[in-house]
């Protein structure tokens, strides 16, 4: 037996008749062989974290733009930490940690610039709307390793793709994941707004900090203990539930943050501009595909323009998409040769 073998059967003795075991994946858009060390989902795992798109990761915004200091959160911190609460849960329930582990590193490769300022932008401007999650499955499939994209499995690719609304993924480490997201992005979004000054923590509302907790820490331990307290097994995989005390607590936090952070004049005072900025690069290169790079204009000339600059401007950095702004619209000083 190979190592991957091994480990392919050690996972079939002790994870949850539930979970998704490596050897029965429904496999690869593209057929290839087997590795000798590592399943199927240590691949995709390798495949997402080597890629140009996780490492453009740290230069997009989380919730605050291009914050003065060292200590917020950026895309790719909050993909990291997506990551490990939903490896601890993965593993309290028995199911397949490296799946889980998967899903949660490729589920924000599609963001925008700017965080969800810079996706609603693009959602208004792009024919048939602008999703991240849905650009995040395009970029695995279509957009790495110069348009032939990681071919990853069918069950990475389902979870990259229900991670946010709609229809739950078909695996539970899919759903693992998207509890995984809500857990860190509200949880970490109470720090920065903390850090940053918009947000004091006597003002969190006591009804949902009684029973959560008053830090960071203790509210995640609380959710993430609870979750894997009152997760049962169900007809078609396991049923993911939080108890009605901690659901309801959640969503006072949710809905306060929501109601108050998320919309704060001070913190959201620059995504006005952002709107601005998104639409002057979409238009530019609608009028003028010559100015995306070669790779792009392929795009233009298979799928559309309108695809290629939606395509061009997701995959930007903050700092990257201000740039070419300035390039484009900003006079520069005249010097004298």
């Amino acid at each position: 037996m190979t190592i991957r073998e091994q480990t392919e059967a050690i996972e079939a003795g002790i994870l949850a008749p539930c979970a998704a075991l490596s050897r029965n994946s429904r496999g690869r858009r593209r057929a290839e062989e087997q590795d000798a060390i590592r399943t199927c989902y240590q691949r995709d795992r390798d495949r997402i974290l080597h890629c140009k798109a996780f490492r453009r990761l740290k230069q997009k915004t989380q919730v605050f733009l291009s914050p003065e200091g060292d200590h917020y959160r950026t895309r790719l911190t909050h993909t990291l930490e997506v990551s490990q609460i939903a490896r601890t849960i993965a593993r309290a329930l028995r199911l397949n940690e490296d799946l889980a582990e998967a899903i949660a590193l490729g589920h924000d490769l599609g963001h925008t610039p700017f965080g969800h300022a810079g996706e609603r932008a693009l959602d208004k401007l792009c024919p048939g709307g602008f999703t991240h999650y849905r650009q995040s499955l395009r970029v695995v499939d279509r957009l790495e390793r110069e348009g032939a994209g990681l071919n990853l499995t069918w069950e990475v690719r389902n979870g990259i793709v229900t991670h946010t609304t709609g229809a739950w993924a078909r695996t539970a480490e899919g759903r693992v994941v998207r509890y995984a997201d809500h857990i860190a992005f509200l949880n970490h979004d109470i720090e920065d707004a903390i850090t940053a000054g918009v947000l004091r923590p006597e003002r969190l509302p006591a009804p949902a900090v009684g029973v959560l907790g008053t830090t960071k820490s203790q509210r995640i331990t609380t959710m993430i203990t609870d979750l894997v307290a009152n997760s049962r097994a169900a007809e078609g995989g396991l049923a993911l539930r939080f108890s009605p005390r901690v659901e309801s607590a959640y969503h006072i936090l949710k809905d306060f943050m929501y109601d108050t952070v998320y919309v704060d004049k001070d913190a959201k005072r620059e995504e006005k501009k952002v709107g601005q900025l998104v639409e002057a690069l979409y238009g530019r290169m609608c009028a003028d595909p010559n100015l995306m790079p070669n790779f792009y204009m392929q795009i233009a000339y298979r799928e559309g323009v309108e695809r290629a600059a939606a395509d061009y401007i997701s995959g930007m950095s903050d700092e990257y998409a201000t740039r070419l702004f300035e390039e484009w619209f900003i006079p520069k000083k005249w010097h004298v040769l």
